[in-house]
């Protein structure tokens, strides 16, 4: 029997090309890239309309305007991944001329701290991947030290919130953020296609039943009541319910059974007082943008519905925290 209400939480991971390198080239994914901009601009504005209130997961490297100045800050010491195509830093050290609107955000970052009830969190300083080798400890708490440190003096805040680059959920790692004042994270779906892995671990399998799951409910609603959300090394887990797929030509016929199935999950979750969270990137409605925030606003539209029938709130990840108080 529901004794709360339920809650609706929203995470973004802001990250441009930081965390699209490894993946695709920067001219490929240029009209997401160029796109971005806009598209944040216009998810605020539904979320100011819709009274929502989203965790905003930003890479440290987007609050510099350039990369002159970005290079003055970098903290030491820095990982050296086995894998070239993880390592950012050699990236920006070995690319002298870096196209700003795919690499630095100063001014959307400013936007999104000056709208209402928007949390910013942090995606690591450097969309530093916490399972590939060649990174460690020490060089994590540097990288988180230099995030918070970027984010306190750039808009004043204290970051609460971290999501994991590629979701590399890393328990050894938890002490470290709790003693830099982070007190949550999101975690991953309790299912086994969901478990964190390395680049390696995101097998074929692994991936078609994840796109399949986004249209048909294979692994569950992936809600939980706020009692059962579980602190981890001192930090609350508050796992991920959804990764909101943009819009794609391919399966663009399928966006009906989409809506549903996330609907579905949200209604859960409103009627047994549980949370439901929703993530995505910005980038994700750079391209195809009208065609995702349609989309997107379908979502906020039921989400109010939700609210007026139920009692459903909308709430931030360090709001989660502090009313859970566990």
């Amino acid at each position: 029997m529901r004794t709360h209400p339920g809650i609706f939480t929203i995470s973004l991971d802001f990250e441009l090309y930081w965390g699209m390198r490894d993946v695709v080239s920067e001219e490929g994914y240029r009209s997401n890239l160029e796109g971005t901009p806009e598209a944040v601009r216009a998810m605020l504005s539904l979320f100011e309309k819709y009274d929502i209130h989203a965790t905003w997961a930003i890479v440290g490297f987007l609050f510099f305007p350039d990369r002159d100045v970005l290079m003055r800050h970098l903290p030491e010491p820095r990982p050296v991944y086995r894998n070239a195509q993880f390592d950012l830093y050699r990236y920006l050290i070995e690319n002298r001329q870096l196209d700003k609107t795919s690499h630095f955000a100063p001014e959307l970052i400013e936007r999104i701290a000056e709208t209402p009830h928007q949390e910013i969190a942090t995606h690591t300083f450097s969309h530093y991947y916490c399972l590939e080798e060649g990174q460690d400890a020490e060089t994590f708490r540097a990288d988180i030290r230099q995030a918070t440190e970027t984010t306190k003096r750039e808009t004043g805040r204290q970051i609460r919130s971290i999501v994991f680059p590629r979701n590399q959920y890393n328990p050894d790692y938890l002490e470290i953020l709790a003693n830099e004042g982070i007190h949550t994270f999101r975690g991953n779906e309790h299912h086994p296609v969901y478990d964190a892995s390395d680049w390696q671990g995101r097998g074929l399998h692994r991936r078609l039943v994840k796109l399949l799951d986004t249209y048909v409910n294979l692994t569950g609603y992936h809600t939980c009541a706020p009692s059962d959300l579980k602190r981890v090394g001192g930090l609350l887990d508050i796992p991920s319910s959804r990764f909101l797929r943009p819009y794609s030509p391919v399966f663009s016929l399928l966006d009906g059974l989409k809506l549903r199935r996330v609907k579905a999950a949200m209604t859960h979750a409103a009627k047994e007082g549980e949370v439901y969270h929703l993530w995505w990137h910005p980038h994700n409605f750079g391209k195809d943008r009208e065609k995702n925030l349609m989309f997107l606003e379908k979502i906020l539209e039921h989400y109010r519905m939700l609210r007026e029938r139920y009692g459903m709130r909308s709430l931030t990840m360090e709001e989660i925290e502090k009313e859970v108080g566990c």
